[in-house]
């Protein structure tokens, strides 16, 4: 039976007889465990559900689309126009929610204020608060109502609320804008993270709301395009997505064979969130074996260096501990039972190394967010304000990504620690006895 008790008091015995290798070994984990645990949470981040976009694993999207004319002597990409919304993309039936925006940013300020603030706004339907768990604080949404009617009216974040009105209390009814263009406080949702890039905003308003959001696209012969908005799919299961997309290969076949000047080409679109943050832009060359393979390589390279180093450091170690271990099997220890006591002792390193790693993960994340969490960015995204690069406990504190990054570390560690530790405790008694370091 195995003593705990006496392992730990062992270990706790070693650590002080060589402090300077239990400083070593201890930091090189955490510093292994730090860097992974970085790694992890921000592609954690850019994956998992978090607020308010809980609805990940059901969210599609149709950003871009292609139209080649019949002769293929011309090609256009770009968003959809406000007739592919009308004619198409609202049409669709197998969906639990379809949705369309386009975002902006405005220079606003309160009503009768002089003073001006950017705010990052996106232009909605009602059906964006189905898709996007935003957490109200006061007031609700915009009506349906509101929206066909065009009504100048707006939900935005409490962060927001505070820089132009000083306070959340009592701000529903109150107006800000930009001359005669003045938008009503129906609603104030708590301020999402800009890492939450498909959902952030500062403000929310109908895009019916501006005078221009039916315009039609820059290319009159290719209708549905050009507008600015993309598309958003909230499906039930697998099941409901395979029939949206077959929904849209329908109605992209029905297109092309009625008209004679443009075909459309959808780029393998509605994309899952997943594949809307692994590959570059739609249509791009993707493979998950390739984002994996690279993924892994990397992982692996913030592992094994300081598995290797470790190694090193458990032979010497053992080196010098190889006359210890002769006297102890002459008094009859038995291998596996000095083998198991090493693996212990490196299992508790490990974990005193795994602690200290997610504390000094923790205080980057959060300290360092700013340049840490600008990677989940786009290169010509400019942020002016990096306060709304905020980040939660539910992105930092992911229980999952620390045990699985704990878990890599302990195998590999104790990889590293069990050859050595073999090699030494074969060494016949009398040569162990007689060894000295």
């Amino acid at each position: 039976m195995i003593d705990f008790k006496k392992i730990l008091s062992q270990t706790i015995e070693q650590a002080r007889a060589d402090k300077a290798y239990t400083a070593l070994y201890v930091g090189g984990v955490a510093l292994s465990i730090a860097t992974v645990l970085i790694f992890a949470v921000i592609y954690y981040v850019k994956i998992a559900a978090i607020y308010p976009e809980s609805n990940r694993s059901r969210t599609l999207y149709l950003d871009l689309v292609k139209c080649v004319k019949s002769d293929s002597t011309s090609l256009a990409m770009a968003n959809l126009s406000y007739r592919a919304l009308d004619e198409w993309i609202y049409q669709i039936q197998n969906v639990e929610a379809v949705s369309a925006k386009r975002d902006a940013t405005i220079t606003v300020g309160a009503n009768g204020s002089t003073r001006m603030h950017d705010a990052t706004v996106q232009f909605v339907d009602p059906a964006f608060f189905k898709i996007y768990d935003l957490e109200f604080i006061a007031g609700k949404p915009f009506s349906s109502a509101d929206f066909k009617s065009g009504r100048k009216v707006a939900v935005i974040t409490d962060r927001f609320a505070r820089k132009l009105f000083g306070s959340v209390d009592d701000i529903l009814g109150r107006e800000f804008g930009k001359e005669n263009n003045q938008y009503t406080v129906v609603g104030v949702v708590r301020q999402p993270s800009r890492l939450t890039r498909a959902s952030f905003g500062e403000a929310y308003m109908p895009y019916t709301s501006t005078s221009s959001y039916d315009n039609p696209g820059w290319n009159q012969d290719a209708p549905y395009i050009g507008g600015g908005y993309g598309a958003l799919f909230l499906v039930r299961d697998s099941r409901q997505e395979e029939a949206l997309r077959g929904e849209m290969a329908e109605f992209i076949r029905k297109y092309n064979a009625s008209d004679d000047h443009w075909h459309i080409d959808i780029l393998n679109q509605p994309r899952t969130h997943l594949i809307s943050v692994l590959q570059r832009y739609p249509g791009s060359d993707f493979s998950f074996a390739d984002v994996l393979r690279d993924n892994l390589l990397v992982l692996l390279a913030l592992l094994l260096v300081p598995a290797i180093n470790i190694s090193a450091m458990i032979a010497g170690r053992m080196d010098s501990r190889i006359s210890e271990m002769g006297i102890r099997k002459a008094f009859g220890a038995r291998r596996s039972r000095l083998l198991s006591q090493v693996m212990w002792e490196n299992l508790l390193f490990t974990v005193a190394g795994g602690i200290m790693g997610l504390v000094m993960a923790w205080l980057v994340l959060y300290c360092c967010r700013t340049w840490v969490f600008d990677l989940l960015l786009s290169a010509n995204e400019i942020v002016n304000d990096t306060s709304t690069i905020t980040v939660t406990g539910e992105m930092i504190f992911a229980p999952v990504v620390f045990v699985i990054a704990l878990l890599l570390c302990i195998i590999l560690n104790m990889l590293s620690a069990l050859i050595p530790a073999w090699r030494s405790l074969r060494h016949p008694i009398v040569s162990s006895i007689n060894e000295k370091r």
